[in-house]
């Protein structure tokens, strides 16, 4: 006995089957989109931080020399100047987001990747930033050395 593709049967029969392979199309093709369009657009970045960061403790940072820190999700620089004060800045640079460093040798903060350098207090000296390093407030409180953002006067 064979099925005529006019009976309602038959019609019943592939339309059965178009469903399924075209739902099974459209779930491949999900399943490759998804992907793609989560690299192109991100999730939004938290910052995980408040408003003060333990950055070291006391005795961590010999004089003249400097240390990155976590401050939320961005890298920030704590230095101790060669005349004994805390000094606390972001540690990305203005121009293209590189991680900058303290350099003890020339006493300033230095960016590798185009050359731009910063004085201690996060001001341009020379090279291609735009403008100068965020500045944080530094508070030690026992023998911890405590980083905030700066109040709005």
């Amino acid at each position: 006995m064979s099925v005529d593709e006019n009976s309602p049967s038959g019609s019943t029969r592939r339309s059965v089957i178009e469903y399924f392979v075209g739902g099974g199309l459209l779930v491949s093709l999900a399943s490759f989109l998804y992907p793609v369009m989560r690299y192109l657009v991100p999730p939004p970045v938290v910052d995980l931080g408040g408003d003060e960061v333990i950055a070291a403790k006391v005795g961590a940072l010999k004089p003249n020399s400097g240390e990155i820190f976590r401050f939320g999700n961005h890298p920030g620089l704590l230095i101790l100047a060669a005349d004994g004060t805390y000094h606390a800045l972001s540690a990305t640079c203005t121009h293209l987001g590189c991680t900058v460093q303290y350099r003890a040798d020339m006493g300033e903060v230095w960016c590798a990747c185009h050359n731009g350098t910063y004085g201690i207090d996060g001001r341009n000296i020379s090279g291609p930033p735009p403008r100068p390093l965020d500045v944080f407030d530094v508070h030690v409180r026992g023998d911890e050395i405590y980083v905030s953002r700066k109040r709005e006067a």
